[in-house]
């Protein structure tokens, strides 16, 4: 058993130096630097940060160069060192009606109150390959703009003035931390809406979309898309009052969604809501459509069966580091479950034989 595991270990130790060698790739090609990730890579790098529950752009970088450009895997290492990290306390609830939007936009008014803001997307390129990017060629300098600051009031703000979207009063109670209790059934939507935010965005993107295909009756305007930076207050005990700590890039999705009413409400509209670190449009659309399609209970609407409804479905398989660990094990020594499966099953074939006559057999 011994030699066994010392010529396992150095088994190990000779796939780490080739993983890193692999993960250098030809040394006459200059190696990306953290910074090159960081500012080149962005969109990579909010997803591995939205996904790790970190907001950290220089690590998440890192853990993307590390993981060789495997998103889930460098979300893996964000997580794995998020809980390395002293707790020191919770930060206030940040205002996004405060943000700087270098993007805001709305696809429910032309004239949307506080102005329409396009800011980079890649909503109106042609998705044509770019060769100038294969010459290395420097890119034309952006016309001259600033983000709009400032505040910048909500679309549903306006809706809920005219008594036409569902108001969803706030709540005084704490709400879960996902990062440090385990998911609970029923989950409230504080708790839901971590787990998106957290998900898989492949994962989330897909119930999004079966929901758009009828899985789930689910017709959504986004009222509102916005991208910036919010500041990030934390109350201090010994001074009384809160400090800004910082700032981070987040996005934000309030979707409009149709609603018949119940009865103990009218018709009006409802929301569904994303909010994600950095730059991810397409995470927060996604992550709105789903929640409004998991609030079917409170709102007193129909369970027609569809996949997007089924809290526990869609919270239990969205995490991709817990479906990632279980799908991998697979490949890791099962000698021992194969050996009783392959005596089993021998078994059972001697039996089935036994019971063949001669003459059943020979026919």
């Amino acid at each position: 058993m011994y030699v066994a595991v010392k010529g396992g270990e150095k088994a190990i130790e000779n796939a780490h130096a080739w993983l890193a060698e692999e993960r250098r790739g030809d040394k006459d090609v200059a190696e990306l630097s953290i910074a090159q990730i960081r500012e080149q890579l962005s969109l990579a790098v909010n997803r591995v940060m939205a996904e790790g529950s970190l907001f950290d752009p220089d690590l998440a970088a890192l853990a993307i160069k590390q993981a060789r450009g495997d998103l889930i895997e460098a979300i893996f290492l964000i997580r794995a060192y998020r809980t390395t990290l002293p707790r020191f306390g919770y930060s206030n609830p940040v205002d996004t009606g405060e943000m700087t939007c270098d993007r805001r936009i709305s696809a429910t008014f032309k004239d949307a109150p506080g102005g329409q803001v396009l800011g980079p997307t890649f909503d109106y390129t042609h998705r044509l390959l770019d060769f100038k990017l294969a010459a290395e060629g420097e890119v034309a300098p952006a016309p001259e703009g600033q983000p709009r600051s400032g505040s910048t009031p909500h679309i549903s703000g306006f809706l809920k003035a005219e008594d036409i979207l569902q108001d969803e009063p706030a709540s005084d109670a704490a709400p879960g931390d996902l990062t440090r209790e385990p998911m609970e059934y029923p989950a409230t939507r504080p708790l839901r809406l971590q787990s998106l935010t957290r998900g898989d965005e492949g994962f989330v993107l897909g119930m999004a979309y079966s929901t758009q295909r009828g899985y789930a009756r689910n017709h959504a305007f986004v009222g509102e898309l916005r991208i910036g930076k919010v500041a990030v207050e934390m109350e201090i005990p010994e001074l009384g009052f809160a400090i800004e700590i910082g700032e981070v890039e987040l996005t934000e999705c309030e979707t409009v969604n149709q609603f018949k009413g119940s009865k103990v409400e009218p018709p009006q509209f409802t929301r569904g809501y994303g909010l994600v670190f950095g730059q991810s449009e397409r995470k927060s659309i996604a992550m709105a459509l789903v929640d409004r399609a998991l609030r079917w209970k409170e709102l007193g609407e129909d369970n027609l069966g569809a996949p997007a409804q089924d809290e526990e479905f869609v919270l239990s398989h969205a995490d991709n580091i817990q479906a990632t660990g279980f799908l991998e094990h697979i490949k890791l020594p099962h000698y021992v479950d194969f050996q009783s499966e392959l005596e089993l099953v021998r078994k059972l074939r001697r039996e089935a034989e036994d019971r063949i006559s001669p003459k059943e057999a020979a026919e």
